[in-house]
């Protein structure tokens, strides 16, 4: 199986994942706090983490398809964590710390700026 289609695949099951995590959250905890999304990101943080540890050996289209593809079609903070852990653990907390603020406040901003460009 081709890289690409390793990540396709897996993108899409996890975007189908997401999609009935947000459905299932949504039928038992109404709308009133983000449970889902919530619950997507704090999942998929820790499947990161097992996948990185579990697919060590594992060859690069399985890690693509879990990792990339799957864990990334269900939810980006999941990459966000593990970035952030990568720099932490290579000694680079500062660095870290940065990233976390630069990409909480950046991302906020840019959702505020593109919502400001619909109205």
């Amino acid at each position: 199986m081709s890289h690409a289609l390793a990540v396709f695949l897996g993108g899409g099951l996890g975007a189908l994942l997401r999609y009935g995590v947000g459905k299932w959250t949504l039928a038992w905890f109404g709308s009133g706090f983000p449970v889902g999304t919530l619950a997507v990101n704090v999942v998929g943080s820790l499947m990161i983490g097992l996948a990185i540890g579990a697919l060590e050996g594992v060859g690069p289209t399985a890690r693509l398809f879990f990792v990339t593809g799957l864990l990334g079609g269900f939810t980006t903070f999941s990459a966000f964590s593990l970035d952030t852990l990568t720099l932490w653990q290579r000694g680079e907390a500062a660095t870290a710390l940065a990233y976390v603020a630069a990409s909480v406040v950046l991302s906020l901003a840019a959702c505020a700026a593109g919502w400001m460009l619909t109205r």
